[in-house]
């Protein structure tokens, strides 16, 4: 049988642990993959565009697991009622096929992308960081907010978005938030001055400019979500010429990222070097880092093992049957023909 994760699912798990160990946990887990990176079998995702969206298939494997997830990406979905990002995944078995968990990864997606960004920031960032201007407030917002504040320290966030009603969602879901100072800003270039890192998560399917040259202040640490398919940019290309850029995994980053506005030589470097000292990160106190993340595979194959693990430890779940176990394992027609006959074709597990 199958484990079934609803989102109601993986909230009650967030419930039951709390946003700080749910962070430190997920983080553990995505970097202990980052640190075996060479074991994993790798590509960039497979993506369908449209006029209004994208969606795509992101698939992960190692020697004993193997993982997939089907996201979207449609930014008009709020105007419809629906979100602008929607997913769900699978890991299962390598050496039988066998399908272990079957599980949403909407709510989890922000997750992991907001354990993501803080991992590359405490290897990035100046030591000591503790203040973000978050820049784009909608659904992933008070995710990257929360993960900064509880795995770098963050106690000082200025908050801005073109929609004021997102950045008062953000400022009453985060209201409560023990040593979290949230300031409003009515533009850009205020909300990121003096600040030590700037999080752009902006959705708007288009070559934008949320962050130009002249708003970039030495020592700054960019981590940049929001441009992350082809035809969607958030960053000037002058940023990107302002500091070291580092990327997830670059065959993808190269086609998705901001990093599409620059020549194929344009020298970046993949985190997991950096994370396991083959590479370096921060060369001094007055230096730019840039985060060009536009979301890896390898994350969401953390994150489903994060799940599975979290849903054993608490009982949470449904059994499903999704691969049928059959008494004669080459006698699939018998599901159908026992069917009417009420026989048994099938091995309760």
């Amino acid at each position: 049988m199958t484990i079934l994760l609803t989102t109601s699912d993986v909230a009650t798990i967030v419930a039951l642990q709390g946003p700080r160990k749910v962070c430190t946990d997920l983080l553990d887990y995505v970097l202990a993959d980052f640190l075996r990176w060479q074991e994993f079998d790798k590509c960039a995702r497979v993506a369908s565009h449209s006029a209004t969206g994208v969606i795509e298939l992101m698939p992960a494997a190692d020697n004993e697991l193997y993982s997939f997830k089907f996201v979207n990406g449609h930014p008009d979905n709020p105007q419809a009622g629906l979100s602008t990002v929607m997913a769900f995944g699978a890991l299962a078995q390598v050496s039988t096929g066998e399908p272990l968990l079957i599980s949403e990864l909407t709510l989890t997606t922000a997750l992991r992308t907001a354990v993501t960004s803080a991992l590359a920031a405490r290897a990035l960032a100046r030591p000591g960081s503790r203040s973000m201007a978050l820049i784009g407030n909608g659904a992933q917002a008070e995710f990257q907010a929360l993960a900064f504040h509880y795995i770098l320290g963050i106690d000082t966030l200025h908050v801005y978005d073109v929609d004021a009603g997102a950045t008062r969602k953000l400022e009453h879901n985060l209201a409560s938030v023990p040593g979290l100072r949230i300031v409003r800003f009515d533009g850009v270039a205020s909300a990121v001055k003096g600040v030590d890192i700037v999080t752009t998560v902006t959705a708007d399917k288009a070559y934008a400019t949320i962050l130009t040259g002249d708003m970039i202040e030495p020592g700054m640490h960019i981590n940049a979500l929001g441009g992350d398919c082809p035809g969607k940019t958030e960053l000037h290309a002058d940023v990107l010429r302002a500091g070291s850029v580092f990327v997830e995994y670059e065959p993808q980053t190269r086609i998705e990222g901001d990093l599409q506005q620059m020549p194929a030589d344009f020298p970046v470097t993949e985190l997991w070097r950096v994370l396991t000292g083959q590479a370096g990160g921060r060369r001094s106190a007055g230096e730019v880092t840039i985060f060009d993340s536009v979301g890896f595979a390898l994350e969401d194959f953390s994150a489903l093992r994060w799940l599975r693990d979290s849903a054993a430890r608490h009982g949470i779940g449904a059994r499903i049957e999704v691969a049928p176990a059959l008494q004669d394992p080459k006698g699939l027609f018998n599901v159908v023909r026992t069917a009417r006959t009420g026989q048994p074709a099938l091995v309760q597990r």
